[in-house]
């Protein structure tokens, strides 16, 4: 067929990309050449809209093996020899047109990134977002995508520590789906994902190829509309007892020492794999794609090239061990094909039963070699000038603070989210610290060792909306924060990046702004960022109009606890021990969930936060669990301070007896939301000790009350028991699910 610009258009390409296509090539492209651009010129595969900032955010610190963007995931130093290799990805659109599949193979990709690097993947984290929660397609989005990561993981048999599942009506057409692992190895045992010795074979390992997913890579990179259902085959299958096979096959080669280097076939499948791994190691590749074991007979080359079917690697391995691979395979049952060899030129040759099909060097598909860099247009938009106009002073507090308590947990942001935790096994490989001793942040046991590595994603967009660049530093804050409040120390950041359309300048906006905000947050609590994801083209229907959703850009946060005795719950522990608020309250209600449901107001502006607060709040923490003056930690987030406290008395069925800051609006003290705060215990025989160090660190600090048998008493008003309290905050997320 001839190729023309309109060719490309069709493809995602924009006018200019096709004319330096024909200038890269000397000629006018082959259709399977265009679709090879196509895929990866896509935002999802070259970040041509996004790496000028993302370059700015700190990436580098002692505890970093690899550099950022290096290899398929981050690896940071954990001590003993050890590393830990951990990264988080999106999985947006194939959810939201089939919430199962799209899940699931999220799933299996993002623990295929950590194998492929030589780590065993230990634990598993989730960041979900969906919409209205009465709306029919959001059950079904919710239903679906819960059980998808639930089928694939537990079947792949690696628990689920952590993870957050949030409620806004801006995600009813474009659910979030981000999978975070997390996996350990020795040190020096890094696969990379590199190819190079001219001669070397290449061979394609794992699942045969099908017709799934095929240009996924520019679903992804494309406004959902009511279209977007016909994209079905952009959605791929994932088969995740193959993917346990692979990742035994794939740390038992990594042993063999004949292994070059390795790719996960992800987005944009073999073509991927074969340029990044060639730019990487200065090589180009001849491949013959009539050798790729085929699951569909009919397929034609681009299809072979861009199909995007699960459980797939790419491995360049030494000559002359081919025999040593090639066991290891047979012994799994796994398909392990040489489909081609190693060449000393940046060029890559695909070819069909000898005829070449497509020619291109490997080094103009890549991100840091031919793939195209823009400078996006941004500009402040209207509504934030709006959202700081809010005064707390137009809001009537409510007539009935027991009421609006109990509303307000059943609020489903803040309602426990117990459904769907049970359908994930948590306990799989007796890793898990947190089943019985629930922390602010998931805790796995280093085995053989006295450490314990803390994890957690974490992001509230409507913050994020208000300002996004402090919203995305309270984002960082929180994820360290957690991370204190359960005995670790921070270590590096990941992150996934879920924007609108990058050509709307206020959705750029809101993405300039975020990656500011995380900059400053990473500088001051030292974890740097070692790569992660980012997915424009997230967007929701408002009037007829598309609008970018609210922007979220999680973060996910690993930190190393270097005693396991530190660990730290936040479970009240015993009755008469006495509740102490570190850091300071404010008169404060912006962005709070309170603001949200129980009154309907959208615009306000970012609850009170500050940097430097953020940090001495969170080292003094650091010295009342290292000296063992505390007995159990939770910090304050969404719901406020209710929240914080109800949460903590629930574990072990406790109450609490405080009295609020009568110089605060109440609701303001008990459901307003400002940052740098943290709810601790101290048992009675150790209050004198607690408050000399609480005024030597100079952070402010107040009693609140005790801990109590079962009733829930503030300012001597009963606001219920426990027990009532409880089977409300455990099955108000399935009444919801239940409703017509």
């Amino acid at each position: 067929m001839e190729v023309t610009v309109k060719t490309a258009e069709q493809l995602g390409l924009l006018p200019e990309e096709f004319e330096k296509i024909k200038e890269y090539l000397g000629r006018t492209p082959n259709f399977t050449e265009l679709s090879i651009y196509s895929v990866m010129w896509s935002e999802h595969a070259s970040y041509k809209n996004s790496i000028k900032w993302l370059k700015t955010l700190p990436r580098t610190g002692k505890q970093l093996l690899v550099e950022a963007g290096e290899e398929n995931a981050g690896l940071v130093d954990i001590g003993e020899g050890l590393a830990c290799a951990f990264k988080i990805e999106s999985h947006n659109h194939p959810s939201a047109v089939e919430p199962y599949q799209g899940a699931a193979t999220g799933v299996g990709g993002i623990n295929r990134d950590i194998f492929t690097m030589g780590a065993r993947p230990v634990a598993q984290l989730n960041s979900l977002r969906f919409g209205d929660i009465n709306e029919a397609r959001t059950k079904w989005h919710l239903k679906g995508a819960v059980k998808g990561i639930g089928d694939y993981g537990n079947a792949f048999g690696i628990p689920v520590l952590g993870g957050e599942v949030m409620f806004d009506k801006c995600y009813n057409t474009n659910p979030l789906v981000n999978a975070m692992s997390v996996g350990i190895m020795e040190k020096g045992d890094t696969i990379s994902a590199i190819a190079k010795g001219a001669g070397n074979p290449v061979y394609i390992v794992g699942s045969s190829t099908g017709k799934d997913g095929i240009h996924g890579a520019t679903f992804a990179s494309a406004d959902l509309n009511e279209n977007s259902a016909d994209d079905l085959p952009s959605v791929q299958v994932g088969d995740p007892f193959m993917e346990k096979l692979l990742l035994e096959a794939t740390l038992e080669l990594n042993k063999s020492g004949a292994v070059v280097g390795m790719q996960d076939m992800g987005a944009a499948g073999i073509i991927c794999s074969t340029s990044e791994m060639s730019e990487k190691g200065g090589h180009g590749m001849k491949i013959n794609l009539d050798r790729v074991p085929l699951r569909q007979q009919d397929m034609i080359p681009f299809e072979i090239l861009l199909s995007e079917s699960q459980e797939r690697m790419l491995v360049v391995v030494e000559k002359g061990k081919e025999s040593i691979v090639e066991g290891i395979f047979d012994k799994w049952d796994l398909h392990c094909e040489i489909i081609g060899e190693v060449i000393d030129e940046d060029r890559l040759y695909f070819y069909m039963h000898d005829e070449l099909v497509a020619e291109v060097p490997a080094s103009t598909l890549v991100l840091g070699g031919g793939a195209p860099v823009y400078d996006r247009e941004y500009k402040e938009p209207a509504y934030y000038k709006e959202f700081q106009k809010f005064n707390i002073e137009d809001i009537e507090e409510p007539k009935d603070y027991v009421d609006t308590a109990m509303q307000l947990l059943q609020s489903p942001n803040i309602a426990s989210k117990k459904w769907v935790i049970e359908q994930y096994d948590t306990m799989v490989g007796t890793g898990n610290m947190t089943t019985n001793f629930p922390s602010d942040a998931g805790i796995y046991n280093i085995k053989g060792t006295n450490r314990a590595l803390a994890m957690t994603v974490d992001c509230n967009s409507r913050y994020v909306k208000a300002d996004p660049e402090k919203g995305t530093s309270i984002a960082v804050a929180e994820a360290a924060r957690n991370i204190v409040c359960s005995g670790g120390t921070p270590l590096a950041v990941t992150n996934c990046l879920n924007f609108g359309n990058p050509y709307n300048p206020e959705a750029y906006w809101q993405f300039v702004g975020a990656i500011k905000g995380m900059s400053h947050a990473c500088k001051k609590f030292n974890t740097p960022v070692t790569g992660g994801n980012v997915s424009f083209y997230n967007q929701m229907q408002v009037d007829g109009r598309t609008e970018p959703i609210n922007p979220t850009p999680t973060i996910g946060m690993i930190g190393l606890i270097d005693d396991k005795k530190h660990q730290m719950s936040i479970a009240f522990k015993n009755k008469g021990d006495m509740i102490y608020l570190i850091g300071k309250s404010h008169n404060d209600i912006g962005s709070s969930e309170y603001l949200n449901y129980i009154h309907g107001i959208e615009k306000s502006p970012v609850p009170h936060f500050n940097l430097d607060e953020e940090v001495s709040v969170q080292n003094v923490v650091k010295g009342l669990i290292n000296k063992s003056l505390i007995l159990s930690a939770h910090d304050v987030a969404d719901g406020g301070l209710f929240t914080t406290l109800t949460e903590s008395a629930m574990v072990k069925s406790f109450g609490f007896d405080v009295t609020a800051d009568a110089s605060f609006r109440k609701d303001a003290f008990l459901f307003g939301e400002s940052q740098s705060r943290v709810v601790v215990t101290v048992s009675p025989s150790n209050e004198d000790n607690f408050i000399d160090f609480m005024i030597s660190s100079k952070v402010p600090f107040s009693a609140l009350g005790h801990v109590t048998k079962s009733e829930l008493r503030i300012d001597d008003n009963s606001y219920g028991f426990i027990g009532d309290i409880k089977k409300i905050d455990e099955t108000t997320l399935e009444k919801y699910l239940n409703e017509d």
